[in-house]
C-alpha cells in the first residue's frame, strides 16, 4: 500500500497527554495544529515541539500565525507582527506606484517580517505557518479584512513574494490563501457558506491572478470554503475544478494542498447537505488535496471526533473509497524544515534579524 499520512490534527493542552501521542502515532496522521491554548511561554512551546518530534520526526507541526489579530503566540519574547494590510499601507501612502521607492521599502518590510515570524517560530521547534495571505481586499469581508495586504492583486502577489522570501530565509515553506479568493465573498466559512457569484474570468483576472504569478513561488495553497456557482456547485476545497483543472494545469501550481479546517461549517456543506468529517476529508482528497485538516476536535468530548476520524479514514482507505498518493505524500514531506533553527537566544543576536526588527512598520 502506498505511504500517505495525510491528516493534520489538534491535542487539547500544553502538553502531550498519553492519548495525544497515540493519536500522533497514527499512521495516516502527517501533522499537528497549534493554537494558543497550546502555548503558555517559549520554554513550554519548545518543549512540546520535541516531544511531538519524538513521537515521530516527520511529523509537520504547524500554527495559524500570520501577523496581526491572527498570531496564535504574543508573549515572552515573540514579536507582535502588523497585520499584512500595514504593508499595502507603506506602499500606498508613498507614491503609490508599482515602481516607485515605497513599493520597494513595503516589500523589504514585508521580507523582514517573514524572517521574524518564521525564525521566532522554528527557535522553538514549530516547523510551518499559513501564511501569507494571498485575498483580495475588496473592503466587504469581516473575516479576511486587514489580513490582506491590498485590493489590487499585483501589489498583493508582490507583497506576498517578498514576504515568502523572507519565510525562506529562515527555512520555512508557505501556504498562500484561500484559493481562488476569499476577499469577494462577505460570510464568514466558519459559521456559514460563502458564495461569489463572478464568473471564472472574472475571478482569474482578479483574486486569484496571484496564484499565476507566484506559481514558482508557492509551497502549498489551501483553497476557500466559498462556492463559485458560475464555476463549479461545490466548494473550491471539494472542487476537482478548482483544484486540478484550474489551479494545477491552468495555474501551473505544482505544490501541495491543504483542505481549510473542516470543522468549520462552510467547509462540510455539499450539494445541500451536511457531510461528517470523514466524508469531507474524502471528498476534498479525491477532489485534489493532499492534506485535509480537522481543528479544535480534542476539547470536545475528550476527542472522540478525532478517534471516529482516524478510524473512519483507516476503514475507507481500506475499502478503497479514497486513494493514499504517493505525490502528495512527498509534497507533505517537502514542507518539512531541512536547515538546524538556531536557538532563541541564538537568534536574539543575530544581525539579519536584528535589522528585520528594525525593518517592520
Amino acid at each position: 500500500m502506498t505511504f500517505h499520512s495525510p491528516l493534520i490534527i489538534d491535542i487539547a493542552g500544553t502538553k502531550l497527554s498519553k492519548v495525544d501521542k497515540q493519536r500522533l502515532a497514527h499512521p495516516l496522521v502527517g501533522g499537528v495544529i497549534l493554537f494558543a491554548r497550546n502555548w503558555q511561554d517559549r520554554a513550554q512551546l519548545t518543549k512540546l515541539c520535541r516531544k511531538i518530534k519524538k513521537v515521530r520526526g516527520d511529523l509537520l507541526i504547524c500554527v495559524d500565525h500570520e501577523g496581526g489579530r491572527v498570531q496564535r503566540f504574543r508573549r515572552d519574547g515573540f514579536t507582535h507582527l502588523p497585520p499584512m494590510r500595514a504593508f499595502g499601507q507603506v506602499w500606498l501612502e508613498g507614491d503609490g506606484s508599482v515602481t516607485g521607492a515605497a513599493a520597494l521599502a513595503a516589500c523589504n518590510a514585508a521580507t523582514a517580517a517573514g524572517y521574524v515570524l518564521a525564525s521566532e517560530l522554528r527557535a522553538c521547534g514549530v516547523d510551518f505557518s499559513f501564511a501569507p495571505v494571498l485575498d483580495l481586499d475588496h473592503g466587504g469581508s469581516s473575516v479576511i479584512g486587514d489580513r490582506a495586504f491590498a485590493r489590487d492583486p499585483r501589489m498583493v502577489a508582490l507583497l506576498a513574494q517578498a514576504l515568502m522570501h523572507g519565510l525562506r530565509q529562515a527555512g520555512m515553506a508557505n501556504c498562500g490563501k484561500h484559493f481562488p479568493g476569499h476577499g469577494w465573498a462577505t460570510a464568514d466559512s466558519h459559521v456559514d457558506m460563502p458564495v461569489d457569484e463572478r464568473g471564472l474570468d472574472a475571478i482569474l483576472a482578479d483574486d486569484a491572478a496571484p496564484y499565476g504569478w507566484l506559481n514558482a513561488s508557492l509551497s502549498s495553497v489551501m483553497p476557500a470554503h466559498v462556492i463559485y456557482p458560475q464555476v463549479d456547485a461545490r466548494p473550491a476545497g471539494f472542487s476537482s475544478f478548482w483544484l486540478g483543472e484550474v489551479l494545477r494545469r491552468r495555474l501551473g501550481f505544482t505544490g501541495a494542498v491543504f483542505s481549510d479546517d473542516l470543522s468549520m461549517k462552510g467547509a462540510r456543506q455539499l450539494e445541500g447537505r451536511e457531510l461528517s468529517y470523514t466524508e469531507a476529508a474524502i471528498t476534498a482528497l479525491e477532489a485534489g488535496c493532499d492534506m485535509v485538516l480537522l481543528c479544535n476536535q480534542s476539547l470536545l468530548d475528550e476527542g472522540r471526533a478525532i478517534d471516529e476520524f482516524l478510524a473512519g479514514m483507516s476503514e475507507a482507505l481500506l475499502k478503497g473509497r479514497w486513494t493514499a498518493r504517493e505525490a502528495s505524500e512527498q509534497r507533505r514531506q517537502d514542507l518539512l524544515p531541512r536547515a538546524k533553527a538556531p536557538k532563541w537566544d541564538q537568534l536574539m543576536v543575530e544581525p539579519r534579524y536584528m535589522h528585520a526588527l528594525g525593518l517592520l512598520p
